[in-house]
């Protein structure tokens, strides 16, 4: 026989090389007895690389025997080495008690010939390392000489499969597979896997330009519906064939405005199947459904690491800090936590900066997440947990907490996004964006402060009713978010609506009321009201000295703020005299 390429995928004509990875491949190849792996997200284009790997391999090296094998299970693997054994003709191969695995090996190893195997999708290392039935270890004598199974049975695999991999100085072995653990199954160490990630910009473009072709519009948004799709190249081929399904009548822009309507769009977008692509059959085309599929396994084989990830889907994708991870007061075993981070890991779910307490994943696997939860009538649960864990996190905004907040500020403004549905959790959610909002306005970030400070009061409102203290803080935080943005009547209308509200429910002394009235002061001198503004500050400047005393320093405060307001009057002989009397009090306070 002459040695044939036997891959069950046509080659793809579309495919676009990711830098010297396929050369990688064929050194690798070249070396005696090699074995590598491609691993990293399912949907990532480990698979297209390895079919490209098979045809260039026959192209270059026409001696070689080229062989693929599907390890999702075991009895694919199975069947696929029926095939193997079918197409090199093995004897003895339709004994039925013939151990297809071993008369495999033994051709594999007799051979004089070159060959490649490519072991496609062996994500699950159970599939690839069975455990014995006897609950042993496993050991060498279990195989036998001949081709049946030593104990002349037709079950599946005796041994773990790399030991029917002979270390033959002239096959290799490929391997793709989701996870590291299921890798070294095969491969030797680390040495030998190859994580394959998201590709770059310049990669993708190419892809989706050539999955459109000619008559889709590619003039604009290309770049950017590869940026938002994270350059994954099974996003994207789907996106490729939604809209040239649909031409003309679809263009990228279009099919970019409808995935930015809501997570509800995004998603349905992405549960579309990709048509027929070079995938396993038994393997999804939709990217979000082939993760599901691996949240489901890490779900039954280690449920506190699938609890971590769906925590993780409702923070920003970058920056996740430990703390926001862990239970407050848990008392939760330090080495279960790093195992569960270990299987996310594993599956390329999440991965660790060079801090390690800081952890990051693809918004399209925290969507895949948050649809996965919303299925199983899960998600407001784990949202409500996110909210509860940061709001604890999350400081108000002091000066000497500014470090703090600068970190966690970018998973209050994604939990901004999403508004919780029981009473508990809004509570929570409007004190997270009450003190957010504060250290936005203290960082100039007026939009942001309005945002959250607005939808912080309008769920205080419903919760706790207008007059309560809670709520009349949300409105102050708008009052000073619109004097930031440079909106002084608005800013004013809320400072007077605060004002009144605190005056009546907390009284004319309370220091929240004092702030209203430095607030109104402040916003009306910033309007050239300056009459009324030296009234407020007057009235401001004697309750404070009242009720804190002379000495304090919200009183110097207010002592300044006349000061100033004095000076920008013309008035300078009363300014000057308030100054005076404002530093001697503080060399006397301070120093």
């Amino acid at each position: 026989m002459q040695p044939s390429c036997f891959v069950p995928y046509r080659r793809d004509p579309d495919f676009v090389d990711r830098g010297t990875l396929l050369d990688q491949l064929r050194k690798r190849r070249a070396a005696p007895a090699s074995r590598v792996a491609l691993t990293g997200l399912g949907g990532v284009g480990k698979s297209q690389i390895a079919i490209e790997h098979c045809y260039r391999t026959a192209e270059q090296s026409p001696g070689t025997w080229v062989f693929w094998a599907h390890a999702s299970n075991t009895a694919r693997l199975e069947q696929s080495f029926r095939e193997i054994a079918d197409q090199v003709r093995v004897r003895g191969r339709k004994d039925p008690k013939a151990d297809v695995f071993k008369l495999v090996h033994d051709w594999l190893r007799d051979k004089s010939g070159q060959w490649l195997l490519v072991l496609d999708n062996a994500d699950d290392a159970t599939v690839l390392s069975p455990p014995p039935s006897d609950g042993k270890t496993w050991s060498e004598d279990n195989i036998t000489d001949g081709g049946t199974r030593g104990d002349g049975s037709s079950s599946a695999l005796q041994q773990p499969l790399s030991r029917y991999l002979p270390p033959s100085k002239h096959g290799s072995v490929l391997l793709t597979s989701r996870t590291r653990r299921a890798a070294l199954e095969i491969v030797d160490d680390d040495s030998d896997i190859l994580p394959i990630e998201p590709m770059h910009d310049a990669t993708a473009h190419a892809l989706l330009c050539k999955k459109l072709g000619d008559k889709v519009d590619r003039s604009d948004g290309i770049a950017e519906l590869a940026a938002v799709l994270e350059y994954m190249p099974l996003a994207l081929v789907q996106a490729a064939a939604f809209i040239r399904e649909r031409a003309p009548r679809s263009s990228v822009q279009q099919y970019l405005a409808e995935y930015r309507e809501s997570d509800s769009r995004k998603t349905s977008l992405l549960n579309r199947a990709a048509g027929h692509l070079r995938r396993d059959k038994a393997a999804s085309n939709s990217v979000l459904l082939t993760w599901q599929i691996s949240f489901e396994h890490i779900r039954s084989s280690r449920r506190s690491a699938a609890d971590l990830l769906s925590l993780m889907a409702f923070f920003d994708r970058q920056g996740i800090q430990e703390s926001l991870l862990r239970n407050p007061g848990s008392t939760a075993d330090n080495d279960s936590f790093e195992d569960d981070v270990f299987t996310l890991r594993d599956y390329s779910f999440i991965t660790v900066t060079m801090e390690a307490n800081i952890f990051e994943m693809h918004n399209l696997v925290q969507l895949a997440t948050r649809t996965w939860l919303e299925n199983q009538g899960q998600l407001h649960r784990w949202q409500g947990r996110s909210i509860s864990n940061l709001c604890a996190e999350m400081p108000t905004a002091q000066h000497e907490n500014w470090q703090k907040c600068h970190v966690l500020f970018p998973h209050a403004r994604a939990a901004s996004e999403k508004r919780p549905q029981d009473k508990d959790s809004l509570k929570e959610w409007a004190h997270l964006l009450y003190k957010a909002s504060w250290y936005a306005c203290a960082q100039g970030k007026a939009g942001d402060a309005e945002h959250m400070s607005t939808l912080s009061m309008e769920v205080r409102q419903e919760v706790f009713g207008e007059e309560n203290a809670e709520t009349l803080s949300s409105m102050d935080m708008i009052g000073r978010a619109r004097e930031l943005g440079g909106r002084y009547k608005e800013a004013e209308a809320m400072n007077r609506q605060t004002l009144a509200l605190r005056e009546t429910v907390l009284g004319r002394e309370h220091s929240s009321t004092l702030t209203s009235m430095s607030n109104l002061a402040g916003v009306l001198n910033r309007q050239g009201k300056y009459e009324e503004a030296e009234a407020m500050n007057r009235q401001t400047l004697a309750l404070k000295e009242t009720v804190l005393g002379r000495e304090h320093p919200s009183t110097l405060t207010s002592m300044s703020n006349l000061a100033l307001l004095l000076e920008s009057q013309g008035k300078y002989e009363e300014a000057e005299a308030m100054n005076r009397q404002t530093l001697a009090l503080k060399e006397t306070v301070l120093g």
